[in-house]
């Protein structure tokens, strides 16, 4: 199973969203763990090759969840954020973008760990 790494404050963002949002992404984080696709995702453009982002919906509101599961290592969690209206800001992209960054770096850590 793959494990999560959680880049910047996308921990504690996930971990603001209320207790309803925060268990349905957790699991569906769970399901990315596992192999399988999340209920409901889109890819999001902007961000880097492979970034996608978890869409949340409940009686609190929109929550989103960027993340990247194409590198070996691990499912980089690369940001968190409730939505407040319809088209993602740039701020949000823009964030997630440099933290995508981040996590290609981690990665190729990752990967360099292990040939020794």
């Amino acid at each position: 199973m793959k494990r999560v790494r959680f880049v910047g404050s996308s921990r504690e963002d996930m971990s603001a969203f209320p207790a309803s949002a925060r268990l349905r992404a957790g699991h569906e984080l769970f399901m990315l763990q596992a192999g399988r696709e999340p209920s409901d995702w889109k890819p999001i453009s902007g961000v880097g090759a492979g970034a996608r982002e978890i869409r949340v919906r409940d009686e609190t509101g929109a929550f989103r969840v960027i993340y990247v599961a194409k590198f070996a290592d691990a499912i980089y969690v690369l940001h968190a954020f409730q939505k407040k209206v319809q088209k993602t800001s740039q701020m949000d992209i823009d964030l997630a973008e440099r933290r995508y960054r981040e996590a290609q770096a981690l990665a190729k850590e990752a990967s360099h760990g292990k040939d020794q």
